[in-house]
């Protein structure tokens, strides 16, 4: 059993740092106020042996919207069986794409091992309560796996006039509780601390059981209050961690976590492995 769970990480590859958001690159830098280099993907499956980790990859798809190329789900499930000790991932898919991202999700989870599903409403431009939408989440949850929504602010294009295009508006979290309450069998994270709607996705976890929220994107010393509140307490069964690698390394959140006052160890254990573990069915 691992130490942790990193619930949120994508590829510091050339595919994807230099291809699939390559304009977004420069604005993420400043707003994460780090430069990320191109890694080797060995380099950080012995980062995370070394860390006793288990990293969860993100493949990404926004073809429609931004007319990139994606990061196939392909790519992502050869790392996982080159490091299955390492890594799993979530398979991404263009909701645009209609029947063949249906197709392509099934086929993600059936034949390359996804363990879930990830989507980024901001950058693939849609709101996840469309119910065009609906058949793909309606097979979702034929394949029992979770699905993850990008929620709050977003580094892609931050810092730049007009936000590179992106459209925050499509990454509030009440979005969420409309699938929720009409797929009561999906287990849905929002990704990030959804600021600055992060009060309206804690009532959604309070209000909807088959609701979560992983802490990735923010050291946990600048997550707003309210959050950490709820996470020593009544939602320390439905928050949990996640760093956003490679625009925030696990040491430097692992480290701040650790600084922070009132986590029982059973709490912590919970937010950095147990709560994932469940959710993934690891």
């Amino acid at each position: 059993m691992p130490k942790a769970i990193d619930m949120h990480v994508h590829l510091p590859t050339g595919s994807f740092l230099d291809v699939t958001i390559k304009p977004y690159k420069l604005a993420a830098e400043k707003f994460f106020r780090a430069t990320v280099p191109v890694r080797q993907m060995s380099e950080v499956a012995a980062l995370y042996k070394h860390m006793d980790m288990l990293g969860v990859l993100l493949a990404w798809d926004a073809e429609t919207a931004t007319g990139l190329p994606p990061l196939s789900n392909d790519e992502v499930a050869d790392i996982v069986k080159t490091y299955p000790e390492q890594f799993v991932f979530f398979a991404s898919v263009d909701p645009w794409k209609g029947k063949r991202a249906i197709a392509e999700i099934e086929r993600a989870v059936n034949e390359l091992g996804a363990i879930g599903a990830k989507f980024h409403p901001g950058v693939q431009a849609f709101y996840p309560n469309d119910t065009r939408f609906y058949p793909l989440y309606e097979k979702i949850c034929e394949l029992q796996i979770p699905a993850l929504f990008h929620t709050g602010t977003n580094g892609l294009g931050a810092g730049v006039p007009g936000g590179m295009g992106i459209k925050m508006d499509y990454t509030r979290p009440i979005y969420l509780d409309h699938i929720a309450a009409d797929f009561p069998a999906l287990t849905i994270i929002g990704a990030h601390p959804a600021w600055p709607w992060h009060e309206e996705m804690l009532a959604i976890i309070g209000h909807k059981a088959n609701v979560f929220m992983d802490l990735s994107g923010w050291s946990p010393k600048y997550i707003p209050p309210a959050i950490l509140d709820e996470a020593r307490g009544r939602f320390q069964d439905r928050i949990m961690f996640g760093s956003d690698y490679p625009f925030i390394m696990p040491e430097r959140w692992l480290k701040d976590f650790a600084s922070l006052e009132g986590f029982s160890e059973d709490v912590r254990r919970k937010i950095l492995h147990d709560n994932a573990a469940r959710i993934l069915k690891l």
